[in-house]
């Protein structure tokens, strides 16, 4: 027997039959394995996504942690860039009060040292016109009396050519009262004295004596020196006695 015969006896169609089945079969196993793998494949897929996407949240998350941290340490430092702010905002107004403080100082001390110059200079004017005051005041008082000295000398050399006693008396007379007279327009008064009440403000007591009666207690009985007032106020004190 030949090789195909051989071979055509063996394949019976029900082998035929056997062995295409087993070929389908084989073939269906194939393929499900092959869908199995890819389900396989597709959930090991669908889990490295979703572990991605895990990995993906919690970086997320750790990113949106690390954001805030930075942010609320990002508030202090704000807040302490506003407290610098603040504190540069209040030195420049303390600065600008002391600049301005500084100023009135100045400003208070050139008139102080103006108004110290000015009075100093008016202390030094008056006290210079004072003296000079005083230098001249008693000129035109002096003045006044001279003719009462011409008067004086006439009688003088009068009385030594003629020295008759009453016509010396009268002329010391005239010359006296001229002279009362000239110190009297100069506001020059006497101080009343004999038979007034005594006054410590005009008058000085320079002995006590008996009183006669009761109504010559306590008044003036003599005059010792007269007193003198100069436009009402006292030029020297009446020296008189006063009855006790």
């Amino acid at each position: 027997m030949t090789l195909i015969g051989d071979w055509q006896k063996l394949c019976t169609p029900e082998k035929v039959c056997y062995s295409k089945n087993l070929k389908h079969n084989k073939t269906a196993m194939i393929k499900h394995d092959k869908e199995k793998k890819d389900i396989k494949e597709e959930k090991e897929s669908q889990k490295a996504a979703e572990k991605s996407h895990k990995n993906e949240n919690s970086d997320n998350s750790t990113l949106d942690k690390k954001t805030e941290e930075e942010a609320d340490q990002k508030e202090p430092e704000s807040e302490d860039e506003k407290t610098e702010v603040s504190g540069d905002i209040e030195m420049d107004e303390k600065d600008k009060l002391i600049i301005s403080l500084e100023e009135k100082n100045n400003e208070l001390n050139e008139k102080f040292l103006r108004l110290f110059s000015e009075f100093d200079n008016y202390r030094k004017r008056t006290q210079k016109e004072r003296q000079e005051l005083l230098k001249t005041a008693s000129s035109d008082i002096i003045e006044a009396i001279l003719p009462v000295v011409d008067d004086l000398e006439r009688a003088y050399k009068s009385a030594v050519e003629n020295p008759d006693m009453e016509t010396i008396t009268e002329g010391i007379n005239l010359i006296r009262t001229k002279l009362n007279t000239t110190l009297r327009h100069k506001g020059l008064e006497e101080i009343p004295s004999i038979g007034e009440e005594f006054n410590t403000d005009f008058h000085e007591a320079i002995t006590h004596v008996p009183a006669e009666d009761k109504k010559s207690k306590g008044k003036i009985v003599d005059e010792v020196q007269k007193g003198y007032m100069l436009n009402g106020k006292v030029l020297r004190f009446a020296k008189v006695v006063v009855a006790n």
